[in-house]
């Protein structure tokens, strides 16, 4: 049966790296709207720089990068803001010193229309309730899982058709990182595609619609979330099963 769905991103032979160095050689993938597509692999086998290079921080070495048909390869970050990508980087970064609230409207610098700032506060106020009682609170004093949801929430202020994650379940406690994951499945409900670095494969991949395993900068092996939860071979060598 095809898949009706518009394909958001489309990624092909990408290759990236520093300083010359190539990291990635030749990655291929692509994701469709309101999935969710997890990138897994150990650390140091280019799963951020696959991130990087799709946004912008650093400009490709070959290959090319295309979203909802307009080719976005090398174009720097802001420009893709603007046309609807939003990621949250590893490690959070909220501005600890102000207040919830003021983080989130941070997202949306973008939006010169009141009313829709409001509008998106308000949907995701009601995606994060926990995020709406603590909007006068200062950043810096909530726990890593309500710091996490904040950076989640504040990705969601720009109105994005893609949203990338980078390692949100990091230094959580494993209940806070169910609760992350179940707020990922929410918010492709909506409608909002996916990509989610992790090294927590077992959880991502319990709920991810597909992955792929990187190593060494290769595509090792790839497939639905659940065929590869459940594949000894992946068990084995990536998940240490």
């Amino acid at each position: 049966m095809e898949n009706k769905k518009e394909k958001i991103l489309e990624v092909t032979k990408l290759e990236a790296g520093y300083k010359g160095m190539s990291v990635l050689h030749g990655i291929d993938f692509d994701v469709r709207e309101g999935e969710i597509l997890a990138i897994l692999g150990s650390n140091g086998v280019g799963k951020s720089t696959t991130l990087r290079a799709i946004t912008g921080v650093i400009k490709p070495m070959g290959g090319t990068v295309v979203y909802r048909g307009e080719d976005i390869t090398g174009l720097p970050s802001h420009k893709l803001v603007a046309k609807g990508i939003s990621m949250v980087p590893e490690g959070r970064m909220l501005f600890s010193g102000m207040t919830v609230e003021d983080n989130l409207l941070m997202g949306a610098y973008l939006e010169k229309e009141k009313g829709k700032i409001k509008e998106r506060l308000h949907k995701v106020y009601q995606l994060f309730p926990r995020v709406k009682e603590r909007k006068t609170q200062i950043a810096g004093t909530l726990s890593g899982g309500e710091q996490q949801m904040v950076a989640i929430a504040r990705g969601l202020m720009c109105d994005p058709k893609l949203l990338i994650l980078d390692e949100p379940s990091l230094g959580l406690m494993p209940k806070l990182v169910q609760e992350i994951f179940v707020f990922v499945k929410e918010i492709a409900a909506t409608g909002i595609t996916v990509i989610i670095v992790e090294q927590n494969a077992n959880d991502t991949l319990a709920m991810c619609d597909y992955a792929f395993v990187v190593q060494n900068g290769e595509v090792v092996i790839e497939g639905k979330g659940q065929e590869l939860l459940h594949n000894e071979e992946v068990q084995k060598a990536y998940l240490g099963g």
